[in-house]
């Protein structure tokens, strides 16, 4: 193996997932001590963690961006990602995800799998990422480590496999016992846990440990035939053999790796940076990115060599003072300074002017990135997030990230002349960083008009402008997006025959529109011959439909999940011009959406309420009367927890009154289902 290929097998692109407050960032912090790269621990609470480098990260104690670093553990390279928990912040979780080869799943010991870890945790399966879970905050009250498993295969249909357990539980926590090794782990809290003390087992660890160990062993005899027979005749396990085959099934996906501890007590952290290392998949083992060969028309996978031609992938885009930086994942091929390199997506060429290795906002500029690496580039005038950027003569376009829709909007004003172009430069910014922001701007009035994906998303704006901009724009009440759709199948007839100019545009088209179920799209289908038509009059019809189903018939919001059949297209005086049929296109769109039962729809919320049992009644009562639905209330770490659905019109004060009916005593999360009706 080449010195290159061998140094691209130590490394590992990781990324921490979790529900809010699971403690992502607090292991985060750990893991930045243990491999010195910071030389005191930072605590979320205290607003001091280094990945959480925002202030309103600091001041509200939750991740909101997602930060990068690289360090170091045993010969390994880890390029490593701290998403954000909160629903709000979902973009984040999804690009960072598009880009890693692996994650680690974090679940409170207490609270379990909570709704955005559910959320998370399918965004990977999604992306097909091997993980491994960590059990933290075994050192808390009601924490229950066999629960959270059993809620891993239930809620998340994965299989989990315990390679360490607890050693005690709640404020007995003593440290964890590897079932692997066959041995206990104590932290030395003196030193910050970074002294570990390695125990022989005694009686009455190796009662704690022997029915794990079995429960492994036998897991892992599915492909070691071998194995359960040399357990039972009581020969020794070679540690390496077992690692081996952990490893294999981890990157298979057949089972989820488990390690407990407790990140805030210093317990545990090591042996999951351990697990990293030994079970995560290097950029060589990670499945190859698949892309589209624009010369060929072929789809390609990208070959995770420095020799190969360049492919990457933008995944994300900070600006600080008027200056971008593009986070990029290098796929294949090597990118220098300076380097000229295609972006596929804009149709322009790019020059790579500085790179950089990240430390949350801290930087450490090199020559040269290699395929498999994460860094930050300078220079790159015109890249957005989903951007390809490849070798000019070896063009290709790589899948691009998901899009989000937002939900909900705010009007903004600046309050004089002179505050209108910051506003504007601010916004400009903040649209460029984050792809679920959308900006509406009304020249008559002046208002901008900004959707986003909740409340705390269009709050953390507004105070990043003030602090950023020293600007405190009017703003309006949030109002909620909604989208139409039809509810029957309908034709639509448009003609167009109009002078513009001296010219004669003329087109006609015959359509018709039908329903489908929701969260499906719109799915638009010629049903004439279009070899036989020109390729731009074809164009025309379909960015007609495309432009059209922007702005619905009712009040205007965007067309979803509605099929669209072309089925007739003709001339008239045998004469036809792309913006005829543009305009035919649109005026038979509009003719059948208004015949085809068109209707509203609003955001509705998957809500789920934590709290203490004898408050219950109030909080199905209040869900109730806002004319919200309750699904299930089960029991989660003592506490029940009312699982329901309600739109998000309804919901606004949701949280306050929530909180007074239970004296501050309840959890409250809502997460995005879909544009649809309750009733």
């Amino acid at each position: 193996m080449a010195p290159r290929s061998t140094a691209l097998a130590r490394v590992r692109n990781l990324g921490i997932i979790a529900h809010i407050d699971a403690g992502k960032t607090t292991l985060s912090e750990r893991i930045l001590f243990y491999t010195h790269k910071i030389h005191r621990l930072g605590e979320v609470h205290e607003g001091t963690a280094a990945m959480d480098y925002l202030p309103e990260e600091q001041e509200r104690g939750i991740t909101i961006v997602s930060a990068c670093t690289t360090v170091q553990w045993k010969q390994h390279v880890l390029n490593l990602i701290d998403t954000p928990g909160h629903v709000d912040f979902t973009i984040e979780v999804e690009r960072a995800l598009r880009v890693l080869d692996g994650a680690v799943g974090v679940f409170c010991a207490v609270g379990g799998v909570e709704p955005q870890s559910e959320t998370v945790w399918r965004q990977s399966e999604k992306f097909n990422i091997p993980k491994l879970a960590f059990i933290n905050k075994m050192d808390r009250p009601g924490a229950d480590f066999a629960a959270v498993l059993a809620q891993l295969e239930s809620m998340l249909h994965a299989r989990p496999l315990p390679l360490q357990i607890p050693w005690g539980r709640e404020q007995d926590l003593h440290g964890v016992i590897d079932v692997v090794g066959m041995q206990a782990l104590v932290f030395d809290q003196g030193s910050h846990g970074e002294q570990v003390e390695v125990l022989p087992l005694d009686a009455e660890t190796l009662a704690l440990a022997l029915p794990w160990r079995e429960r492994l062993v036998e897991t892992l005899a599915e492909a070691d035939e071998t194995l359960l027979d040399d357990y039972l005749a009581g020969r020794t396990l070679e540690v390496p053999r077992l690692q081996a085959l952990i490893r294999t099934g981890t990157l298979a996906r057949q089972f989820t790796p488990v390690f407990a501890g407790s990140a805030l007590r210093n317990i545990g952290v090591q042996p999951l940076l351990d697990g990293v290392a030994a079970y995560l998949p290097s950029p060589l083992e990670a499945p190859r990115a698949e892309g589209m060969d624009l010369l060929s028309r072929k789809k390609v996978l990208c070959d995770p060599s420095p020799t190969a031609p360049l492919a990457a992938l933008v995944f994300k885009l900070q600006v600080e003072s008027g200056h971008r930086l593009a986070l990029l994942r290098l796929y294949s091929g090597t990118l220098r300074e300076g380097d000229v390199v295609c972006n596929t997506i804009q149709g322009k060429d790019e020059r790579a002017q500085r790179i950089f290795h990240l430390h949350a906002d801290h930087r450490e500029q090199r020559r040269e990135a290699v395929a498999g690496e994460i860094v930050g580039v300078m220079g790159l005038k015109f890249a957005k997030t989903g951007d390809t950027l490849c070798a000019k003569d070896h063009p290709i376009v790589l899948e691009r990230i998901a899009e989000y829709q937002p939900v909900i909007s705010m009007a903004l004003e600046p309050r004089n002349a002179d505050e209108t172009a910051r506003l504007d430069e601010a916004l400009e910014k903040y649209l460029a960083e984050d792809p679920t922001l959308r900006l509406e701007i009304n020249e008559d009035s002046g208002q901008r008009l900004v959707s986003g994906m909740g409340e705390l998303h269009l709050d953390v704006l507004l105070e990043r402008m003030r602090r950023e901009f020293n600007i405190a724009p009017r703003a309006g009440s949030p109002q909620v997006l909604h989208t139409e759709t039809v509810t029957a199948a309908a034709a639509g007839h448009g003609v167009f025959d109009r002078e513009l100019g001296d010219i004669r545009h003329v087109g006609e088209v015959r359509l018709l529109v039908e329903p489908m179920t929701r969260g499906a799209g719109n799915v638009v289908r010629f049903e004439v011959d279009v070899t036989s038509w020109p390729a731009p009059l074809v164009e025309a019809v379909s960015q007609g439909i495309d432009d059209g189903l922007q702005s619905g018939v009712l009040q205007g919001y965007p067309v979803r999940d509605v099929k669209v059949r072309i089925t007739e297209l003709a001339r008239r005086d045998g004469l036809g011009t792309a913006p005829g049929f543009h305009m035919a296109a649109q005026a038979a769109l509009r003719e059948a959406l208004r015949a085809a039962g068109p209707r509203m729809l609003e955001p509705v919320m998957r809500v789920e309420i934590a709290l203490p049992d004898e408050y219950v009644g109030e909080a199905v009562g209040l869900l109730g009367a806002k004319g919200g639905r309750v699904e299930n209330i089960l029991d989660r770490g003592g506490q029940k927890v009312v699982q329901g659905l309600a739109t998000m019109g309804r919901l606004f004060g949701f949280s306050t009154a929530l909180r007074s009916a239970t004296q501050g005593r309840a959890g409250l999360t809502m997460q995005f289902l879909r544009f649809d009706t309750l009733d």
